[in-house]
Protein backbone atom coordinates (compact mmCIF):
# COMPACT_ATOMS: atom_id res chain seq x y z
CA UNK A 1 0.00 0.00 0.00
CA UNK A 2 2.78 2.37 0.90
CA UNK A 3 4.55 1.79 -2.40
CA UNK A 4 1.38 2.43 -4.40
CA UNK A 5 0.74 5.60 -2.42
CA UNK A 6 4.33 6.75 -2.94
CA UNK A 7 4.10 6.16 -6.69
CA UNK A 8 0.86 8.14 -6.87
CA UNK A 9 2.40 11.05 -4.94
CA UNK A 10 5.45 11.00 -7.26
CA UNK A 11 3.22 10.98 -10.34
CA UNK A 12 1.19 13.94 -9.08
CA UNK A 13 4.34 15.84 -8.08
CA UNK A 14 5.85 15.17 -11.51
CA UNK A 15 2.77 16.62 -13.20
CA UNK A 16 2.82 19.64 -10.89
CA UNK A 17 6.53 20.25 -11.57
CA UNK A 18 5.96 20.32 -15.34
CA UNK A 19 2.92 22.60 -14.93
CA UNK A 20 5.08 25.04 -12.91
CA UNK A 21 7.91 24.88 -15.42
CA UNK A 22 5.45 25.72 -18.21
CA UNK A 23 4.51 28.92 -16.32
CA UNK A 24 8.12 30.10 -16.11
CA UNK A 25 9.86 32.37 -18.57
CA UNK A 26 12.10 30.84 -21.24
CA UNK A 27 15.15 32.42 -19.54
CA UNK A 28 14.22 30.82 -16.24
CA UNK A 29 13.76 27.45 -17.94
CA UNK A 30 17.24 27.67 -19.50
CA UNK A 31 18.75 28.43 -16.06
CA UNK A 32 16.73 25.57 -14.54
CA UNK A 33 18.20 23.14 -17.06
CA UNK A 34 21.74 24.24 -16.19
CA UNK A 35 20.93 24.00 -12.45
CA UNK A 36 19.66 20.44 -12.98
CA UNK A 37 22.77 19.33 -14.86
CA UNK A 38 24.99 20.84 -12.15
CA UNK A 39 22.93 19.03 -9.49
CA UNK A 40 23.49 15.82 -11.48
CA UNK A 41 27.26 16.29 -11.11
CA UNK A 42 28.31 17.97 -14.33
CA UNK A 43 30.60 20.96 -14.32
CA UNK A 44 33.15 22.30 -11.93
CA UNK A 45 32.30 24.61 -9.10
CA UNK A 46 28.78 25.97 -9.03
CA UNK A 47 30.10 29.36 -10.11
CA UNK A 48 31.64 28.19 -13.38
CA UNK A 49 30.01 24.81 -14.07
CA UNK A 50 27.66 26.03 -16.74
CA UNK A 51 25.67 28.94 -18.00
CA UNK A 52 22.52 29.69 -19.90
CA UNK A 53 23.36 31.60 -23.06
CA UNK A 54 20.07 31.49 -24.95
CA UNK A 55 19.37 34.72 -26.77
CA UNK A 56 19.01 36.03 -30.28
CA UNK A 57 22.03 34.88 -32.25
CA UNK A 58 22.89 32.06 -29.83
CA UNK A 59 23.58 29.71 -32.77
CA UNK A 60 20.93 27.26 -31.54
CA UNK A 61 22.65 26.62 -28.20
CA UNK A 62 20.75 27.64 -25.05
CA UNK A 63 23.50 26.77 -22.59
CA UNK A 64 26.79 25.06 -22.07
CA UNK A 65 28.08 23.00 -19.18
CA UNK A 66 31.43 21.47 -18.41
CA UNK A 67 31.37 17.70 -18.67
CA UNK A 68 33.59 17.33 -15.62
CA UNK A 69 35.25 19.41 -12.92
CA UNK A 70 38.38 19.92 -15.02
CA UNK A 71 36.44 21.25 -17.97
CA UNK A 72 38.14 18.91 -20.43
CA UNK A 73 35.04 18.96 -22.62
CA UNK A 74 31.74 20.78 -22.65
CA UNK A 75 28.18 19.78 -23.39
CA UNK A 76 25.88 22.01 -25.40
CA UNK A 77 22.31 22.37 -24.17
CA UNK A 78 19.06 22.99 -26.02
CA UNK A 79 16.01 23.71 -23.86
CA UNK A 80 12.49 23.81 -25.32
CA UNK A 81 9.62 24.69 -23.04
CA UNK A 82 7.00 23.32 -25.41
CA UNK A 83 3.68 21.53 -25.39
CA UNK A 84 3.95 20.19 -28.93
CA UNK A 85 6.12 17.22 -29.87
CA UNK A 86 9.71 18.01 -30.83
CA UNK A 87 10.29 16.60 -34.30
CA UNK A 88 13.36 15.55 -36.19
CA UNK A 89 13.91 18.92 -37.97
CA UNK A 90 14.31 20.71 -34.61
CA UNK A 91 16.69 18.06 -33.29
CA UNK A 92 18.58 18.08 -36.58
CA UNK A 93 19.00 21.87 -36.33
CA UNK A 94 20.45 21.42 -32.83
CA UNK A 95 22.89 18.82 -34.13
CA UNK A 96 23.93 21.32 -36.80
CA UNK A 97 24.51 23.87 -34.04
CA UNK A 98 26.75 21.36 -32.27
CA UNK A 99 28.92 21.04 -35.35
CA UNK A 100 28.99 24.81 -35.79
CA UNK A 101 30.26 25.23 -32.24
CA UNK A 102 32.71 22.30 -32.33
CA UNK A 103 30.70 20.44 -29.70
CA UNK A 104 30.73 16.66 -29.72
CA UNK A 105 28.00 16.21 -27.13
CA UNK A 106 24.63 17.74 -26.48
CA UNK A 107 21.61 17.48 -24.25
CA UNK A 108 18.21 18.38 -25.69
CA UNK A 109 15.63 18.93 -22.96
CA UNK A 110 11.94 19.58 -23.54
CA UNK A 111 8.84 19.79 -21.40
CA UNK A 112 6.94 17.81 -24.04
CA UNK A 113 8.06 14.71 -25.96
CA UNK A 114 10.16 13.73 -28.97
CA UNK A 115 8.84 12.14 -32.13
CA UNK A 116 9.94 8.63 -33.01
CA UNK A 117 11.79 10.06 -36.03
CA UNK A 118 13.75 12.42 -33.75
CA UNK A 119 14.65 9.60 -31.37
CA UNK A 120 15.74 7.38 -34.24
CA UNK A 121 17.77 10.17 -35.85
CA UNK A 122 20.08 10.66 -32.85
CA UNK A 123 21.01 6.99 -32.90
CA UNK A 124 22.60 7.40 -36.35
CA UNK A 125 24.72 10.53 -35.94
CA UNK A 126 28.32 10.99 -34.94
CA UNK A 127 27.63 13.46 -32.13
CA UNK A 128 26.28 12.10 -28.86
CA UNK A 129 22.90 13.70 -28.12
CA UNK A 130 20.86 12.80 -25.06
CA UNK A 131 17.17 13.65 -25.29
CA UNK A 132 15.23 14.32 -22.09
CA UNK A 133 11.45 14.54 -22.41
CA UNK A 134 9.08 16.24 -19.97
CA UNK A 135 8.37 13.16 -17.89
CA UNK A 136 12.08 12.40 -17.50
CA UNK A 137 12.81 16.07 -16.78
CA UNK A 138 10.29 16.15 -13.95
CA UNK A 139 11.61 12.88 -12.49
CA UNK A 140 15.21 14.15 -12.62
CA UNK A 141 14.18 17.41 -10.94
CA UNK A 142 12.53 15.39 -8.17
CA UNK A 143 15.48 12.98 -7.83
CA UNK A 144 18.03 15.81 -7.61
CA UNK A 145 15.88 18.24 -5.56
CA UNK A 146 15.74 20.98 -8.19
CA UNK A 147 12.55 22.98 -7.67
CA UNK A 148 11.35 20.55 -4.99
CA UNK A 149 12.36 19.88 -1.42
CA UNK A 150 11.84 16.94 0.93
CA UNK A 151 8.63 17.19 2.91
CA UNK A 152 8.62 14.13 5.14
CA UNK A 153 10.02 10.61 5.20
CA UNK A 154 9.08 7.30 6.71
CA UNK A 155 11.37 4.44 7.60
CA UNK A 156 9.85 0.99 7.25
CA UNK A 157 11.55 -1.66 9.36
CA UNK A 158 11.60 -5.45 9.17
CA UNK A 159 12.95 -8.23 11.33
CA UNK A 160 16.72 -8.73 11.05
CA UNK A 161 16.84 -12.51 10.67
CA UNK A 162 20.65 -12.57 10.99
CA UNK A 163 20.39 -11.04 14.47
CA UNK A 164 18.10 -13.83 15.64
CA UNK A 165 20.06 -16.66 13.98
CA UNK A 166 21.80 -17.85 17.20
CA UNK A 167 18.55 -18.22 19.21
Amino acid sequence: MLEAGYEQIQKELSQEVIARVMQCTPDFFERLVVDLLVAMGYGGSIADAGKAIGRTGDDGIDGIIKEDRLGLDFIAIQAKRWQKTVGRPIVQAFVGSLAGNRAKKGVFITTSDFSNEAREYVTRIEQKVVMIDGKTLANLMIDYNVGVSPYTSYIIKKIDLDYFEDT
